[in-house]
């Protein structure tokens, strides 16, 4: 299957993570922002103008099953995306809005009914990232002593995401499901309406082996992990013939890595800001992160040493417990390619990204690294994370959406008014 892609092929995919207020723990400290902005709907509602204002695919907000360390998490506490959304609905018109949510931790009937109905009301504009939930902490919330394994989550999420299937096509049919599962039994159907796009889109953000057949049989999208072009290429061959051996095209599901940014009029400007922004943030910042990333302390390591060998092994080690399989991949590929120290590695993750890959420089820098990778066969598109979202979502729809639109990568308006529509280029 060839990888490149014509000037002919489609339009760039773009989505925005909106990691409350941005990717970098000082984000919060922007003059643009109060203490709550997160709990203001006007903020949201923002949000949701401004994205609409250049024709972006999708928003895309996590949900937060417990709370995150506020020493280092910006966006520590949150609200229920599907509920959330509900604010953007009311000011936007085409916009799709998707919700993570977790298949380890919620009811298959409960989240069906709850994304359906938030489809419904925005006219057939919803999603669903799918993830499986890892954290211990979560797990307490829920009243259970600990999180199962990977083998048995995923084993849990491909019953799960198949009664939500199910459940929704109920909507539609009105016939009553009746399953019997290992990890599930219902007996009913949704009483909701159906859905406009037929049903909600299906996003998966795993990078397992289980995840990555998971999104070739049923997902429309993959919210991807990828640090370099190659291994982009490589991943994304994987996914489309998992999608032909389901019996789809390989269009039929799209790969949009997340790429961290910092954006300036200079790449001097890009890389002052980001590091202002860093600065700003707790000094242990990236420490924390990467060690929650690979599920080890990296305190305990040499600073001016490599990376031994096995911590490197433990960090692709799928029993090992530790943070999506997708970062750690994406982590152990650039370790093993570049060869840095400890302090390298942590120093070269503040302009290059951490498990997603990074950006700092221009508009035109960027358009040209869209346009490289989808060029390339790397990706359909990008769910851009701006560090500071309240001016960096303001910066990629005036100033790095036109320079894509010049270079035919992307639309000059809607032709569709469903995410499904959006992603398959419909022309209604």
């Amino acid at each position: 299957m060839s990888s490149a892609r014509t000037a002919e092929a489609g339009h760039v995919i773009l989505g925005v993570n909106v990691l409350v207020l941005g990717y970098l723990p000082a984000a919060w400290q922007s003059d643009r922002l109060d203490d709550f902005a997160f709990l203001d709907p006007e903020y949201w509602k923002g949000i949701g103008r401004t994205a609409e204002r250049g024709a972006l695919d999708a928003l895309f907000l996590a949900d937060a099953p417990a709370l995150g360390d506020p020493s280092y998490d910006a966006n520590a506490g949150r609200l229920e995306p599907t509920v959330n959304w509900a604010h953007v609905v009311a000011a936007t018109e085409r916009i799709g809005l998707i919700a993570t949510a977790s298949t380890t931790l919620n009811d298959p009937f409960d989240l069906a009914q709850r994304l359906l109905s938030l489809d419904h009301v925005s006219g057939g504009r919803a999603g669903w990232n799918i993830v499986t939930t890892r954290a211990a902490p979560a797990a307490w919330n829920f009243g259970l002593p600990d999180i199962p394994d990977r083998e048995r989550r995923y084993e849990r999420a491909a019953e799960f995401v198949e009664l939500v299937i199910a459940l929704w096509e109920s909507a539609e049919t009105g016939v009553d499901v009746r399953h019997n599962g290992e990890f599930f039994e219902l007996a009913g159907r949704l009483r909701v309406p159906p859905s406009r796009q037929g049903r909600p889109v299906l996003v998966q953000a795993g990078g397992s082996d289980q995840g990555r057949a998971l999104a070739g049989r049923r997902a429309d999208a993959v919210f991807a992990a990828e640090l370099t072009k190659e291994g982009a290429i490589a991943h994304y061959g994987e996914v489309k013939r998992h999608a032909v051996a389901a019996g789809r095209a390989p269009e039929s599901v799209k790969i949009l890595p997340g790429l961290l940014l910092s954006l300036g009029s200079t790449e001097a400007e890009a890389r002052r800001r980001s590091d202002e922004l860093h600065d700003l943030g707790p000094a242990s910042y990236s420490t924390q992160w990467l060690s929650q990333a690979i599920g080890y302390d990296v305190s305990k390591l040499d600073l001016d040493a490599k990376f031994p060998e096995e911590v490197l092994d433990l960090i692709v080690d799928p029993a090992h417990p530790g943070g999506s399989i997708g970062f750690r991949q994406s982590i152990h590929e650039r370790i093993r390619r570049t060869g840095p120290t400890v302090r390298e590695y942590l120093r070269e993750t503040r302009y290059t990204g951490s498990g997603h890959s990074g950006f700092v420089g221009t508009p035109e820098q960027l358009a040209d690294h869209i346009e490289d990778w989808y060029r390339s066969g790397a990706v359909d598109g990008f769910n851009l994370q701006p560090d500071v979202l309240a001016d960096g979502l303001e910066v990629i729809v005036d100033e790095v959406v036109p320079l894509l639109r010049k270079r035919g990568l992307f639309r000059h308006e809607y032709t569709a008014d469903t995410l499904r529509g959006h992603l398959e280029g419909d022309t209604r």
